[in-house]
């Protein structure tokens, strides 16, 4: 067939695609409630919506993006997707060729014949897998090019002829530009990617990706790819991702929605432990040693340290008559609890709720226990009674009392006497001083709450009660993650697993510590191994050459990423005198190009620099950690740089930037990794040593 007629075929084939997409929503629309129960009716009704916001259809996004060729010795169908009428050159067979169209979800015609493959299911497998060492049964790989939802071409690798290779439509894919959101990458995973995204529900993942390596969009993948595959189970379990502020989260909300999965829950840190009002901040070696693990250690014995030995007997009433209920016995009782408490017996640690309710619940059970002895007979209605009444309520406020989280939490920081207590021989003298508030304050609400202190409000309220768990979570710049952080994510996984994303280099928060080892166990997947990804895809070489001259400071040790791309107007480094005038010339030319422009200062300047932006006719518009989306001009605040992606890059000032925290060349080294296609970096000076060399 000659090239015009492969791509009329295929042309039709992606129409009836539409068609039959078309034909699977207007089924799920149809599907009437039989008239059974209320309860079977609202499931009905919640599973068809589910379906059609699955199934919408969104115009920019083509129903498939490949197709592979495979070669078959027994001639028989195995679910090949058929052109009818418009059938391409390579179809099932009787020479025995079998072609998959893969696409973001499997669509079927009306008698139920696949016409799209998904691209999680196993027989899609070897389109980001094969090579022509190792072809995976394919004769040929197609990779098709698009623009606005049309098909304009088609390019083809003869795996079986020993043709292989990345071509113009995979590179320009890749190199597309991206205003907006961020997109899903479902068209151009790479193998070791794809390893990674397959990587079984059971295994826990740590990838180690430097910039451009798309480690996001691979967590994000993997996340679909498990939920497609486990569908029943993570549909009771849940997915959960985790991100480092609301600007990213903002940046990666449509990828999972794009790939079909729309119930994947996405927050961040703070987020998930705002248990009070943050309204201060600390210093970063407070916050440092706020997020330090021994904090744990110090909240437990505050918690658990309250409970007081019984003084006196307990006259429990059960059925009319009261039962006594020896000091002795009562010791004996509360200090089995409290060992449970700290787990030092072989039986699971019991939280300290549940331990209170233990308590009353064992003393009726002696009453009972004393009744049964005499020749009675106490209903189970009456033991729960006795374990309700004043007078063992009132033994259990004395002894153990109930606790509220952020009033725990406000009394230690509050009162040197109960730090000191809680601290002794965990904390020194210099630390506690650092942990504690200089005026206690007048109540919880009104308390100087840190995001900090939200997390130790967060692991005080995991002690009190159990916290529900995810079966699968995805957390992504784990590198800046303290090890009360983790300790609060570690909460929510419960028996499932993870998908840690980072990069070491790009460590800016208090507590980092540059090893992966402390996260992993903070997490409480200690044994999970690190895979590493170092192929940059996204970031021309020239620009991660230039950030790569901060590793030998930043993260000694670790590989510097090698981009698969270069071009050699990638990068600019203008001097200048002023900034002012210079930036507004150079935003003035990024944004005559298609894409999207960041323009990143310290967050300092972040307002002065938008203001002359504006002045100067550039509709610049400050990003915010609101979760309000930016447009295609944005003022970035260095500190919310980062995951974040833009075709140009304008750093303002770089030495600014290092000097306005500690970690300031980290941070430096997050910027100059941002850009797509072109970075020009602005600096009053001298650059920062490293890059000046």
């Amino acid at each position: 067939m000659t090239p015009d007629s492969v791509l009329a075929a295929e042309r039709a084939h992606l129409h009836r695609a539409a068609a039959c997409l078309t034909g699977m929503r207007a089924a799920a629309a149809a599907v009437v409630d039989a008239g059974g129960d209320a309860w079977a009716s609202e499931r009905l009704g919640a599973a068809r919506a589910e379906r059609l916001r699955a199934l919408a259809e969104d115009p920019g996004v083509p129903a498939f993006f490949g197709r592979t060729d495979g070669s078959r010795t027994d001639g028989s169908r195995t679910g090949g997707s058929r052109t009818d009428g418009s059938r391409s050159d390579s179809q099932v067979s009787a020479g025995g060729v079998e072609t998959f169209h893969i696409g973001r979800r499997h669509v079927r015609d009306a008698a139920g014949e696949p016409v799209v493959i998904d691209w999680r299911a196993p027989m899609s497998r070897p389109f980001y897998r094969a090579t022509v060492a190792d072809p995976q049964g394919l004769v040929r790989r197609r990779r098709f090019g698009f623009d606005g939802g049309e098909l304009t071409g088609f390019e083809d690798e003869l795996l079986g002829a020993g043709e292989e290779g990345g071509g113009r439509l995979l590179r320009e894919e890749i190199e597309r530009p991206r205003s907006g959101p961020m997109r899903d990458i479902v068209a151009t995973i790479q193998p070791e990617q794809d390893e990674i995204v397959r990587a079984p529900l059971t295994e826990s993942v740590c990838v180690q990706g430097a910039p451009g390596t798309g480690k996001t969009a691979v967590g994000l993948h993997r996340a679909a790819y498990l939920l497609y595959t486990h569908a029943g189970q993570l549909a009771r379990t849940g997915v959960l991702v985790v991100g480092p502020n609301r600007a990213f989260l903002r940046y990666i909300e449509q990828v999972l929605p794009t790939l079909g999965e729309v119930d994947v829950e996405q927050t961040t840190v703070a987020d998930l432990t705002a248990r009070v009002p943050v309204r201060a901040a600390d210093p970063d070696p407070v916050a440092a040693l706020k997020g330090d693990e021994r904090m744990a250690a110090v909240l437990h014995r505050a918690l658990w340290g309250a409970i007081a030995k019984p003084a006196d007997d307990v006259q429990v009433p059960l059925a009319g008559r009261r039962y006594r209920v020896p000091v002795e016995r009562l010791k004996r009782y509360v200090d089995d609890l409290r060992r449970r408490g700290r787990g030092d017996d072989d039986q699971l640690v019991l939280h300290y709720a549940a331990g209170r309710e233990r308590l009353a619940l064992t003393l009726a059970e002696d009453a009972r226990r004393q009744k049964e002895e005499a020749g009675g007979s106490p209903t189970d209605a009456e033991t729960a009674r006795a374990a309700r009444s004043p007078e063992v309520r009132a033994f259990c406020d004395a002894v153990w009392p109930a606790r509220d989280a952020a009033a725990l939490v406000c009394e230690l920081l509050a009162d040197p006497a109960l730090l000191a207590r809680a601290a002794r021989g965990v904390l020194d003298e210099a630390e506690q001083a650092a942990l504690r508030w200089p005026v206690a304050p007048r109540s919880v609400r009104t308390a100087p709450w840190s995001p900090a202190d939200a997390v130790l409000v967060d692991e005080v309220a995991g002690l009190l009660e159990r916290t529900g768990g995810y079966g699968h979570v995805v957390v992504d710049e784990a590198q800046d993650l303290s090890a009360m952080q983790c300790r609060a994510i570690a909460r929510r996984l419960a028996a499932g697993s993870l998908t840690v994303l980072g990069d070491l280099a790009q460590a800016t928060g208090p507590g980092a510590t540059g090893d992966w080892a402390p996260t992993l166990r903070g997490l409480g997947r200690p044994g999970t191994a690190v895979r590493p990804l170092t192929r940059g895809y996204r970031v021309p070489g020239e620009v991660l050459d230039f950030a790569n001259r901060l590793l030998p400071v930043i993260a000694p040790g670790l590989p510097a990423a090698t981009a698969v791309r270069r071009d050699p107007g990638a990068l600019a480094l203008r001097p200048v005198a002023d900034l002012a005038g210079p930036l507004a010339d150079v935003v003035r030319e990024l944004v005559a190009a298609p894409g999207s422009v960041g323009v990143v200062c310290g967050d300092a300047a972040v307002a002065e620099v938008t203001a002359g932006l504006c002045a100067a006719g550039l509709p610049a518009e400050p990003l915010a950690d609101d979760g309000a989306a930016a447009g295609r001009l944005a003022v970035v605040p260095a500190g919310l740089a980062k995951g974040l992606e833009f075709d140009a890059v304008v750093v303002v000032d770089p030495a600014a930037i290092v000097a306005a925290e500690p970690r300031g060349l980290q941070r430096l080294y997050v910027v100059l990794t941002r850009a797509v296609s072109r970075l020009v970096v602005l600096h009053r000076g001298d650059l920062p040593e490293p890059l000046a060399s």
